[in-house]
């Protein structure tokens, strides 16, 4: 029953999933027809058409992979120049061609080369501010009716000894010295109050000044049984802590040995939004070594390595992950909820900012042309120069083959990975 409960729910995450990213596509469509833009074709998934309707000028289906989704958007391409042409050129110009099959004299002005930047440029962002909005929308409903849990500065435990990063068993032995936090006399339950006459108000502040401290003396003043208490001075040490934005990652920062108790506090907009600002920034920092990230679960994958637990996920992995967090009894059927909804909005924003990276057939690479054909119109109108006219996006198509042809290949091996060494959280 506990697999099949498993199964049951891993679909229905992938399948929300999906709906997300025809959501995208929405975000797309909306303001190209809000713009006149012809949209030949809105279709979820890619390969043989498994079934389409049309509606008005726009045939809208289901293709056999559900993994991705499209709008099709026509005039992408300006019209070919004349002119002496290398391979580059003549590459644009067959893509070019393929396209302009489909355009007649009764589409002018509704290509999507020829609307204002502006417009061009809402129409690209669509699908990303639809995954923003998808996103926050999620985690609103999570902060306004469940809560997220959030560090305090009530200590929870205390470490007894430094154990070095390298051991495989992170028990205690006679060698280990005593952290600075057990040699203070630091207890479970105590509030900390004050770090070398810094009064606290987050555990984050407390982090933070513990790391900067690296092995110089600490002075903690805690409250405990309503009594101010000022423990022994110690000196923090110097050790390998995760890096709060990449935990794949370590550096060397201050270590005092105490864990902070979390506590389920509700938020609105505000918090919500401070929350998608931490995770976006943690995104980006994944999205800039995303490469490295793949390449490093495909070389684990052939030399049979563990799996990093940090490890990026594909949406198969994804799925299989929401399946058996449904089914943890040791986790309350509230916070489950919450984590299930938690999964699928962290994935909406991530959908979001790699598609706002500024390389076609990304979303960014559009907007990011759009913005170049804007700026190079307007230095020319500075220079009394004539209207150069629209990018040729056309010749970014080897960039498009390159960033495609990576895509599709991190998929596969992260689908792989997920199949034979999946990521197990419980």
């Amino acid at each position: 029953m506990t697999t099949f409960l498993v199964i049951v729910f891993a679909i229905l995450f992938f399948v929300l999933i999906m709906a997300s990213i025809a959501l995208h596509e929405v975000g797309h469509l909306i303001p190209a027809k809000i713009f006149g833009v012809r949209v030949p074709q809105y279709f979820i998934g890619f390969g043989k058409t498994l079934w389409s309707t049309k509606r008005g000028e726009t045939e809208y289906g289901i293709k056999a992979f559900p993994l991705g989704g499209f709008v099709r958007l026509l005039g992408m391409y300006p019209p070919e120049r004349s002119g002496r042409k290398g391979w580059l050129g003549r590459m644009a110009d067959d893509a070019r061609s393929v396209e302009y099959e489909q355009i007649t004299a009764a589409d002018a002005g509704r290509l999507f080369h020829q609307k204002p930047v502006w417009q061009r440029i809402i129409v690209m962002l669509g699908g990303p501010a639809m995954n923003i909005f998808l996103a926050f929308v999620i985690f609103l409903g999570i902060n306004l009716f469940h809560g997220t849990y959030q560090p305090t500065l009530v200590v929870s435990t205390v470490s007894d000894c430094i154990v070095p990063a390298d051991r495989e068993v992170k028990k205690c032995t006679e060698q280990d010295p005593p952290t600075p936090a057990a040699a203070s006399g630091v207890r479970v339950g105590d509030h900390l109050v004050s770090f070398n006459g810094v009064p606290l108000t987050s555990w984050e502040q407390m982090g933070d000044l513990i790391r900067d401290n690296r092995d110089q003396e600490a002075r903690v003043v805690v409250e405990r049984d309503g009594q101010r208490v000022e423990l022994a001075p110690t000196h923090t040490v110097v050790t390998a802590v995760a890096d709060r934005l990449d935990p794949t990652k370590t550096l060397e920062a201050g270590f005092f040995g105490v864990s902070p108790t979390n506590e389920l506090a509700r938020g609105g907009v505000g918090a919500t939004a401070s929350q998608m600002w931490d995770m976006t920034k943690m995104s980006v920092v994944a999205l800039a070594s995303f490469p490295v990230r793949i390449w490093n679960v495909g070389v684990d994958l052939v030399t049979g390595q563990p799996r990093d637990v940090n490890s990026p996920i594909s949406i198969v992995g994804a799925s299989r992950v929401a399946g058996e967090l449904s089914v943890e009894t040791r986790i309350p059927v509230p916070d489950r909820a919450a984590s299930w909804m938690s999964l699928l909005g962290s994935i909406n924003l991530f959908v979001a900012l790699l598609n706002l990276v500024p390389l076609v057939p990304l979303d960014g690479g559009h907007i990011a042309g759009a913005i170049y054909e804007w700026l190079r119109r307007g230095v020319n109108r500075l220079r009394g120069r004539p209207d150069p006219g629209a990018v040729d996006t056309a010749r970014m198509l080897p960039v498009a083959y390159l960033v495609g042809g990576f895509l599709l290949l991190g998929g596969v091996v992260l689908i792989l990975a997920d199949i034979i060494t999946p990521i197990s959280l419980f």
